[in-house]
């Protein structure tokens, strides 16, 4: 049953995706995200849904009269500059095979992050990639909340398997993400019972995410409920609420979970924690002696033979930053962090634009949502290896997005005499130009 109605529902849509490019966006971001396909049993969890709704959606861009441009801003310029240096490492890699193998999955997200910017334009289409994001993730979140209470806490919660979130660290990471982007959604409807469904999903996401055993998560979401807190505009209800539910989630998980979380304080005698260690050493070794690094995928014994203080411990990066050293050198890195930095100062530009105007205070809390988001991801990333995850770059679309949005209203919008100067000055100049 699930195999149909997945299958109809993005077989049907492919009529509307043809009509609107920014539907196939969605639709993408959708399959991509969530990969709903993953819930089904049986033909559909085989069908290349990615695949059609792919070729769909450039094809209705071919069609459409709408622009169709990438918008070019410090983000998206950074994003082009960053897959134009994969590209240049990669036929430098260590291990060709994994790499290609990794370089043609990379480059089919990168591309289509790129659509994406380019179909979404509009306020509409903005909340609706909030929408997509937050129910597909939101969907794992509510039912993993649901699973920490039946078993007790006493059982991890995982992710749909063999996609970016299928780990239990990397689903807590996408979890911590959505959080702010729920909180964004219930303050922005008037339906009481979206707000009370935004407030359940948000309660038990964080359970899922703490169900996850993740210490990177336990991390990450500290650090996104501190700014949270701190970008309120109702710090005591929110701080009250806070500090009544964190106690409680904290309470329910059983001691196996402390225990584990307890090591945070004593790394030097997990064997994770070490191993992690080890990988990061790796990874500077390797960017040190290859200017390039070392390519897609260097996470194999014979790389590590080569670089690691420990050849035997064979791990992944376990870390964004490191992972993209490794991979892309030093110059990669400088790039990817110049991107979270822009991606930063975008939304901190929309925060500075929609200050105190009523019209836009649905794009003041986005932006500041979005910043919670990628404070949760900068942190949480430190120890994950999810360098390619597409969510945090369809979150730069909506940045993108929003600010131009936002930039085309405070020019329409202008005061009148702020407008009619520079057109005054221009004529007073013609005039005295004709003068003898």
């Amino acid at each position: 049953m699930r195999d149909i109605i997945v299958t109809i529902i993005i077989l049907g849509s492919l009529p509307f995706i043809l009509k609107t490019p920014a539907i196939g966006g969605l639709m993408w971001v959708w399959v991509s995200v969530m990969n709903p396909h993953t819930q089904a049993w049986g033909f559909a969890t085989h069908l290349p849904f990615a695949f059609i709704i792919a070729i769909t959606t450039m094809l209705s861009l071919v069609m459409t009269h709408a622009p169709r441009s990438l918008p070019l801003t410090p983000v998206s310029v950074l994003l082009l500059l960053f897959t134009a240096w994969m590209n240049v490492t990669a036929p430098f890699a260590l291990l060709p095979e994994p790499s290609w193998e990794q370089w043609n999955k990379v480059m089919k997200i990168m591309l289509m992050s790129f659509v994406v910017m380019m179909v979404i334009r509009t306020r509409q289409d903005i909340v609706r990639l909030v929408w997509v994001l937050v129910g597909s993730i939101g969907y794992y979140g509510v039912k993993g909340g649901i699973f920490t209470i039946r078993s007790g806490g006493t059982e991890r919660v995982w992710g749909p398997e063999e996609t970016f979130i299928g780990d239990n660290n990397s689903l807590a990471l996408a979890l911590i993400i959505t959080i702010p982007l729920m909180y964004y959604l219930q303050q922005n409807t008037d339906r009481r019972w979206l707000r009370h469904g935004l407030s359940a999903a948000m309660l038990l996401s964080a359970l899922a995410a703490l169900g996850s055993y993740s210490r990177g998560g336990l991390l990450a979401i500290a650090a996104m409920g501190l700014f949270m807190w701190l970008k309120s505009d109702r710090k005591l209800v929110l701080g009250a609420l806070l500090c009544l539910v964190a106690p409680l989630l904290l309470a329910f998980m059983p001691e196996r979970w402390s225990e584990r979380m307890d090591t945070i304080h004593s790394y030097e005698d997990d064997v994770s924690a070490m191993g992690r260690l080890n990988a990061w050493r790796m990874a500077y070794n390797l960017a040190r002696d290859r200017f390039f690094g070392g390519g897609f995928d260097v996470s194999e014994p014979v790389v590590f033979a080569r670089y690691a203080p420990n050849p035997m411990d064979v791990h992944a990066a376990h870390s964004i930053y490191f992972q993209a050293l490794g991979e892309h050198g030093f110059v990669g890195l400088a790039i990817y962090l110049a991107l979270g930095i822009a991606t930063w100062h975008t939304a901190a530009v929309i925060i500075r634009l929609t200050r105190g105007n009523a019209e836009l205070r649905w794009a003041h809390g986005l932006a500041t949502m979005s910043q919670a988001s990628l404070i949760g991801f900068a942190v949480g990333g430190a120890f994950l290896s999810l360098l390619y995850f597409d969510m945090p770059y369809y979150l730069m679309a909506v940045l993108i997005a929003t600010r131009i949005v936002v930039e085309q209203h405070v020019r329409d919008h202008a005061p009148l005499a702020h407008r009619a100067r520079p057109r005054a000055v221009e004529k007073a100049k013609t005039s005295v130009a004709g003068q003898p």
